[in-house]
């Protein structure tokens, strides 16, 4: 026995020839078995028809757009709903300030149909006053003189006789004549500040009218036509006269004398023109034209 033939080997014992062979048979096997399947599988497999249900999309999808579609016309009528309101406040501004310029308006004609009548008012009041100073200067100026007493006592015999009334009135002639019946016609008619007829008068506008029928042109106003022509004392009177109230230059009524102690005149708003007698209303003084 030799020294080596104890000595353990440090290799791995050899496998058996048998279990290497049948190792490598089954492996063989398998591989055959698999290559032959697959040579003859194209041959011989027969088409498999295999319905697949997808998965259904369609009632997601739906509710997503009606979603939509809803949100779309909520906006939609939003934007209709502001622009109705849009639209309402703007007209309402639009009215409101149509309003606004109509009350403004209808207040500034108020005010000044109101500061026309306060004026208005305020010249009557002065007239009057002013009418009764003139009557207390002549008053006082004519007290016992025999202009004041002709006046007087002619005042009287025409109010209480009307044919002697009648007799001088009928003793004008020519444009005097004219000028009587043209203020007579008149007696009736409208007083209007301003007015030259041919319906209403002031009393310079009468004045002026009756003459300019005559072919006399007169001045426009009272204190001119109170110097037009040759004062006359009005215990001289003559029909045709024209009667000054106030100044001679500074008159604030005219009217013409008819005869018989007695005027026609356009007198306020109140009254129009009138005929009255002398002591209704005594005039300053009188100025002769014709």
């Amino acid at each position: 026995m030799s020294h080596t033939a104890h000595i353990p080997s440090h290799r791995k014992p050899r496998r058996s020839a048998p279990k290497t062979a049948l190792r490598a048979g089954v492996a063989g096997g398998v591989l055959s078995t698999i290559a032959v399947a697959g040579a003859a599988g194209p041959a011989q497999a027969e088409p498999v028809t295999r319905t697949i249900e997808m998965p259904t999309l369609t009632d997601g999808l739906s509710t997503a757009v009606a979603a939509s579609a809803q949100a779309t016309e909520q906006v939609a009528q939003d934007l209709r709903t502001q622009a109705q309101e849009e639209a309402a406040a703007a007209s309402a501004a639009k009215a409101a300030k149509k309003a606004k310029a109509e009350a403004v308006r209808k207040a500034e004609a108020k005010k000044k149909a109101e500061a026309e009548a306060r004026k208005k008012a305020e010249a009557e009041a002065a007239l009057r006053a002013s009418r009764t100073q003139a009557r207390t200067t002549l008053s006082a100026t004519t007290s016992g003189s025999p202009a004041s007493t002709t006046v007087a006592t002619t005042s009287s015999s025409s109010s209480s006789s009307a044919p002697s009334s009648a007799s001088q009135s009928s003793s004008a002639t020519g444009s005097a004549a004219s000028v009587i019946s043209f203020v007579k016609a008149q007696v009736g008619d409208a007083y209007v500040s301003g007015g030259t007829g041919p319906n209403s008068w002031d009393c310079s506008g009468l004045v002026q009218a009756a003459f300019r029928s005559v072919g006399v042109d007169l001045p426009r106003v009272s204190q001119a036509q109170s110097t037009a022509g040759t004062q006359v004392s009005l215990s001289n009177l003559q029909p045709g006269d024209i009667l000054y109230w106030g100044g001679a230059g500074s008159a604030y009524h005219v009217a013409v004398y008819v005869g018989g102690g007695q005027f026609v005149g356009a007198q306020n708003s109140s009254t129009g023109v009138v005929q009255r007698s002398l002591s209704y209303d005594p005039p300053s003084g009188a100025v002769r034209v014709l």
